[in-house]
């Protein structure tokens, strides 16, 4: 069987490291070619001593000095290229030898990247949302123009491509992503207003990086998630349903004109729908647990509550309005994740700051790269000053 490149951007990750894993499980014909890593230089020179790939991309030539005394170190029988930069996580996404890259960095970082793999042809795994929600019509159409595919590795997307394999667009009368609700989905908003970092990062059910998890505790990753849904399957903002499911046993559900819902469920391991994504439309076996409904005995399902999770409705707003207005609210998320996590804003500050952004943008189309990139350099530039105004007027830091 012929070789299978796997390049991985943001390979220090949660998603690059289970992405790993399930290489190790798939065996051949799946190669590692190539790697990007922002700065965890000591974590990716031990990845690339092991699987050897020949590019190797890092944030800084400083990071790439590190990386290299750390590879001597370690007595790596040899030291792959490093390139550095954007340009760096451009050369590992349209890397010659890879036929399958994931794109797993967070945050607008990875738009660019992600594109050029697509404009390249390759199989692009997706776990980077932002890139879909910035600029999902040049995503879209840059995979059908060039032959690419574009396959999501986020649970609940990559749930709905299983739930849809069997069905014509036709048949579908909705989708329904599912959320586990975050750590704060019994609390009411006085809660939620005092509620410190250390609470936000204690999600009940998965197991994600700092700006994920926040989203997951604003619920914006699920607003995020409606609008990577609709450039993915091509429905429309009414069409996309959301439900709370604390269990995160089905991880989403497709509703067919008759009535008939189908399901997708699975333990909550990322490494499912990674390795669905590298071995699609092959099923291949998997050393993962199986279900047990027995054990988990009740599922339970309730509507979000869109007056304390404010930002479910600030993305639909988006996705209906379109244009570079989805890629100005996640960036005025981003910022302030940021400044939440630093301890400048509160949890709840963060729809306040994103919702004054959107307010303030001049709607502009979405057709071209450099219009998505000055509405992302606005809105970032208009955040930080919404989130300086808090900070002036409050007096105080949000509790840490």
């Amino acid at each position: 069987m012929k070789i299978k490149g796997i390049a991985i951007l943001g390979s220090t990750g949660s998603i690059g490291c289970n992405t790993l894993r399930v290489i190790d499980s798939l065996g051949d014909p799946f190669r590692v070619v190539a790697l990007a890593a922002k700065q965890n230089a000591a974590k990716l020179a031990e990845q690339v001593a092991r699987y050897r790939p020949t590019l190797v991309s890092v944030a800084s030539e400083s990071c790439a000095d590190d990386l290299r005394a750390r590879l001597r170190e370690l007595g790596a029988p040899a030291i792959p290229r490093i390139v550095v930069g954007e340009e760096g996580l451009i050369e590992v996404a349209t890397c010659e030898r890879a036929s399958c890259v994931v794109s797993a960095t967070v945050g607008a970082v990875g738009l660019v990247p992600t594109l050029r793999a697509l404009e390249a042809g390759k199989r692009v795994a997706l776990a980077n949302k932002e890139a879909l929600v910035m600029a999902g019509e040049l995503m879209t159409r840059a995979a059908q123009k060039n032959g690419a595919e574009l396959l999501p590795i986020d649970s609940e997307h990559n749930a709905l491509h299983q739930c849809l394999r069997g069905e014509t667009r036709a048949e579908v009368r909705r989708l329904i992503l599912t959320a586990s609700g975050g750590p704060f989905r019994n609390c009411n908003r006085a809660a939620m207003e005092r509620a410190t970092v250390e609470e936000a990062m204690r999600h009940p059910t998965w197991n994600m990086g700092a700006k994920v998890t926040i989203d997951s505790a604003t619920l914006m990753n699920k607003g995020l998630e409606v609008i990577e849904a609709h450039w993915l399957f091509g429905f429309e903002a009414d069409q996309i349903s959301i439900l709370i499911h604390p269990e995160s046993v089905v991880h989403s559900m497709i509703e067919l004109i008759d009535g008939s819902i189908i399901a997708q469920m699975g333990i909550t391991d990322m490494r499912h729908a990674i390795q669905y994504a590298l071995t699609y439309p092959q099923r291949l076996p998997s050393p993962l647990p199986r279900l047990d409904l027995a054990r988990i005995g009740a599922l339970h399902f309730e509507p979000p509550d869109t007056g304390r999770f404010r930002c479910l409705e600030l993305a639909y707003r988006a996705l209906r309005k379109g244009g570079t207005l989805p890629a100005v609210m996640n960036a005025a998320n981003e910022e302030a994740v940021n400044a939440f996590l630093a301890g400048r804003i509160r949890l709840t500050d963060i729809a306040r700051v994103v919702e004054s952004v959107m307010d303030k943008h001049v709607q502009g189309p979405a057709s071209a790269l450099e219009k998505i990139l000055k509405a992302d350099a606005w809105a970032r530039h208009a955040a930080a000053s919404e989130i300086a105004a808090l900070v002036a007027e409050r007096g105080s830091v949000a509790p840490v």
